[in-house]
């Protein structure tokens, strides 16, 4: 693992090497001569972690930079989505601010507007006023808050629905589906408060139906790998879209090209298979007709986040953490997040979001309490946690 943290460093080397030191990620897998590297963050993988890997004869898993621009541009991926009539929000381009202000006062609000580029969860605003719009606009191109990933907007339509995180394996021919999920992205219960980077998941989402799910894997996941592969950027890995269902069926909203976080935390709970076995055989090593649907747990997963006092905005780190070595239990596991060890060996924060506490049972909420029962026990001065993920009115 590079660089990990105290939790995996229980099961797991890890190797001083931050994500985006590419040289030195690849030097080291090269050096063991790995059989499989997993890319986690979006970063390395739109930077072409991936090609400089495959290029050395690593397995990986994980898109080439050409196809991570899925997740690294908003407007390749709606463009995409036009020229091959994927279903997702109408919308616009733009580069001048002007012309992006007068588009949104003849639209009218509400309106979403999107930083073309990766930013970190932060360049999305779900505008309900004209107002909001412009201000979100005149941040990106005038103010340039998000630098080169500024520099281009999206504005689109605002979509009415549940939301739902729906997640498919790809070799760059063949995909499957894989799970599932519902994420709760505001700090405080029942939808209120800011945006975060998740307070929480659960899986299976609560509307999830075969039906569902063979709908979206051919509206939408199909085109989207035929259309990548169509204009010469096979797509390998995880397909996480973001969906919106709404009255007119499923929309696409976004794509991450990984599994996301709390997403993955939840998921990995509830699966009940080989997952190197899975990841190998998407990582497009080798053609296959088709790809198998994993095995998973008769049950549920439920994920809380237990973050720093003052996140998202100004997270304070350096708490004290106790608790947490005694919190998993029989079906219950705790994942660090932002957290490392002080010179005596103690556990402290040292990020917004701190540890992610998982539990599966064979009912959401049983799999809710059981997680809640953990989080009991472990704490710092000022934690803050959701106390309503389980319930998926108000994500």
């Amino acid at each position: 693992m590079a660089p990990g943290n105290p939790g995996i460093a229980e099961v797991a080397r890890c190797l001083p090497i931050g994500v985006a030191e590419l040289d030195g990620l690849v030097e080291a897998a090269v050096a063991m001569a790995a059989d499989l590297v997993v890319i986690g963050p979006e970063g390395p993988l739109v930077a072409g972690l991936a090609d400089r890997l495959r290029e050395k004869g690593i397995g990986v898993f994980g898109p080439s930079a050409a196809a991570a621009r899925l997740e690294g541009s908003k407007g390749f991926l709606k463009d995409l989505c036009a020229r091959h009539g994927i279903p997702t929000a109408a919308y616009r381009r733009f580069t001048d601010a002007d012309e992006a202000g007068g588009y949104v006062r003849a639209h009218g609000a509400p309106v979403v507007v999107k930083v073309d580029g990766l930013a970190a969860g932060k360049g999305v605003v779900v505008a309900m006023t004209v107002d909001e719009a412009i201000a979100a606009v005149d941040e990106a191109l005038r103010e340039l808050r998000f630098g080169e990933a500024g520099r281009s907007v999206v504005v689109e339509d605002f979509l009415v629905g549940p939301e739902m995180s729906f997640f498919a394996l790809s070799d760059g021919l063949s995909s499957s589906f894989f799970a599932t999920a519902m994420d709760y992205k505001r700090l405080g219960d029942g939808g209120v408060g800011p945006n975060t980077g998740g307070m929480g998941a659960i899986t299976p989402h609560p509307m999830q139906t075969p039906e569902l799910v063979e709908q979206v894997m051919e509206t939408i996941i199909r085109p989207t790998v035929a259309a990548m592969r169509s204009e010469g950027a096979p797509f390998r890995g995880v397909l996480y879209a973001g969906l919106m269902l709404t009255e007119r069926g499923p929309m696409l909203l976004e794509y991450n090209v990984r599994f996301g976080d709390p997403e993955c935390e939840a998921l990995m709970v509830a699966l009940d298979d080989d997952l190197g076995e899975i990841l190998r055989e998407a990582s497009g090593d080798e053609a296959h007709a088709s790809l198998r649907a994993p095995r998973w747990h008769r049950g549920a997963a439920a994920c809380v986040v237990m973050a720093a006092p003052g996140y998202p905005e100004s997270p304070v780190t350096g708490g004290e953490i106790s608790g947490a070595g005694d919190a998993a239990a029989e079906a219950t596991w705790v994942f660090h997040a932002g957290t490392r060890r002080d010179e005596r060996g103690g556990l402290r924060t040292a990020g917004g979001r701190v540890l992610d506490v998982v539990a599966r049972d064979a009912s959401l909420e049983a799999a809710a309490r059981r997680a809640y029962a953990a989080v009991a026990k472990i704490g710092w001065p000022g934690e803050q946690h959701r106390s309503d993920v389980g319930t998926w009115g108000k994500p």
